[in-house]
């Protein structure tokens, strides 16, 4: 009679027991540089004896438990019987522990992965013999689970039996009957490998033939297509687990690893070796040479067709680019250096990607799934480099609103140059001692920027202070005369010199004359020079700064 198998508290006991040890890798108690500490045998066998007598009851409790309260049993037998897998394991690695009294429990180990063994194995023939009615997934799911399970219970078992032998407990015989197992398993998946990739060549290729049926049609492909899928890479998943077991049974798994390779296609130290290389290597030659033999001439043409689209689009893209520059130099619109380099330089790139894509359209490759994937590594490269585009905002709102140009003198994001290149990402600027700076273009966007040469005229901002004793009128005449001496200041705006401050140790002035930009520095320090100069001839003093101090004798207060 067809129907799910129930399930007895047993089985859910033996269900629950394999995840317990699947879940929990044993850790070597000692290095080899360091002495095992002295164990206390009495204390270790009751930790023992008190960790089974829990994991026992607990057991015996399942088979009444119901709803949450099998739940919490089930939860504490999985968490006893990890303290009980480790315990037994870091004995096994101890030099201190007399292991004379560890065979009991080694011995209770196995026959417990036994028994689990044997679940599986019921549980996977009632699985199989009821498949094939119309809802089968679930089962199928059930059943690769189980399958998961039980290939790794091989490695656990494998572990306990070497403990045993290593206790003079004589499993010989398991160990070969467990080894036959492991290899039978291989094989099995080898088969089911191979069939599962003819069965998605089969799917890909109706799906091909089928683009211009119904979309009910199209959805049943699609679905048996993920399934397909989904179940090689659950097989390729325990092949790799069996590979490895085999690997340190010291059994031949070329052929296995040669497998899981051609289904993953990659390359480690721990799945291939040289005879999987060389056995790879001789069917891609043979492959090739069929290949080449096959489709030689067809492939040669496409590839000369793809040179010469990626050529032409090249020497298309240089032919806009003079275009656009062209176009924005003459453009009524003013556009900025910035602005104009950007345009030729995107102008040109973007007739290359178009040419680029056709190009591969030419060699067969679909361009609708390579454009959405393009989209999908855009989304994740845009979660991962958000400082870059951040930078490139920036870059954006800098060009269309223009705060600077090419060759301006600017102050901003704390230095100060001249702006000598541009992208969307960076600004580089020369110090005006010659120096190179790189900066990224959100710094620049989100501080002041102070644009020194965008206007023609400056105002040259210098304070003079005299002594309280000159006279200020003959100190600000003789200003006036210096300033309009210079011949780089300008008469309109007229310059201005006015009294300022009268400060703690000298009265000072303040002297605004206006200059080109051009000229700013050097009627800035040939101003400061003449000044010097004339206030020493005049007999102007200079103060230095100066305090006031009064003494006064504390007896004559008094």
């Amino acid at each position: 009679m067809r129907g799910t198998p129930r399930f007895s508290p047993y089985r859910l006991f033996f269900l629950l027991s394999i995840a317990i040890i699947l879940s929990h890798l044993p850790v070597s108690a000692n290095t080899a540089d360091e002495e095992s500490p002295k164990i206390n045998s009495q204390q270790v066998i009751a930790s023992l004896d008190k960790t089974q007598a829990i994991i026992d009851k607990d057991i015996n409790r399942l088979a009444q438990a119901k709803g949450e309260m099998k739940a919490i049993i089930q939860y504490r037998i999985k968490q006893y019987s990890m303290l009980m897998h480790e315990q037994i394991q870091q004995l096994m690695d101890s030099d201190t522990f007399d292991k004379s009294r560890l065979p009991p429990y080694v011995k209770k180990h196995v026959s417990f992965i036994n028994r689990v063994d044997d679940y599986f194995t019921k549980e996977l023939i009632q699985i199989k013999q009821i498949l094939g009615s119309d809802n089968d997934a679930p089962l199928m799911d059930k059943l690769a689970l189980l399958d998961r399970q039980r290939d790794r219970l091989y490695r656990f078992k494998w572990e306990a039996l070497k403990w045993a032998q290593q206790l003079n407990i004589d499993t010989l015989a398991q160990q070969q009957a467990l080894i036959a197992q492991i290899q039978d398993r291989g094989d099995a998946l080898n088969s089911l490998i191979h069939y599962t990739q003819e069965r998605l060549a089969i799917a890909i290729d109706n799906e091909s033939a089928n683009k211009d049926s119904g979309n009910q049609e199209n959805n049943k492909t699609n679905t048996l297509i993920l399934s397909l899928n989904k179940s090689l890479n659950q097989y390729s998943n325990n092949l790799a687990d069996i590979i490895v077991l085999l690997d340190d049974l010291q059994q031949e798994t070329s052929e296995l690893k040669q497998t899981l390779f051609e289904i993953s296609g990659n390359i480690t130290q721990d799945i291939l070796n040289f005879d999987v290389a060389s056995s790879l290597l001789q069917e891609w030659v043979i492959s090739g040479k069929k290949q080449l033999i096959e489709h030689g001439p067809s492939l040669t043409f496409k590839v000369v067709v793809f040179v010469f689209i990626l050529f032409f689009a090249y020497f298309l893209g240089k032919m806009v680019s003079r275009l656009v520059k062209k176009t924005v130099n003459n453009s009524s619109l003013n556009f900025s250096q910035l602005l104009q380099e950007f345009f030729v330089s995107l102008s040109g790139k973007i007739i290359f990607i178009f040419g680029l894509l056709f190009a591969l359209s030419q060699l067969g490759i679909q361009m609708g799934p390579l454009l959405a994937g393009f989209g999908i590594a855009g989304i994740i490269i845009g979660f991962a480099l958000q400082d870059t585009l951040s930078n490139f905002a920036s870059g954006m709102m800098i060009l269309i609103y223009r705060p600077f140009d090419l060759g301006d003198s600017v102050r901003t994001a704390g230095v100060a140059g001249s702006v000598c290149h541009m992208s969307l990402v960076s600004t580089t600027i020369n110090t005006f001692d010659n120096q190179r700076l790189i900066i990224p273009n959100n710094k620049i966007w989100g501080d002041i920027i102070h644009n020194i040469s965008v206007e023609t005229h400056r105002r040259v901002d210098m304070v003079f202070g005299m002594s309280y004793q000159d006279d200020i009128e003959q100190t600000e005449q003789l200003l006036l005369k210096i300033i309009e001496a210079h011949p780089h200041v300008l008469t309109d705006p007229a310059p201005v010199v006015k009294l300022h401050t009268l400060g703690d140790s000298a009265i000072e002035f303040i002297v605004r004359p206006w200059s080109l930009t051009e000229h700013y520095w050097e009627v800035y320090w040939d101003i400061t020079r003449e000044v010097k100069l004339n206030f020493d001839k005049e007999g102007i003093s200079i103060p230095f700064p100066q305090r006031d101090v009064h003494l006064y004798n504390a007896n004559l207060i008094k």
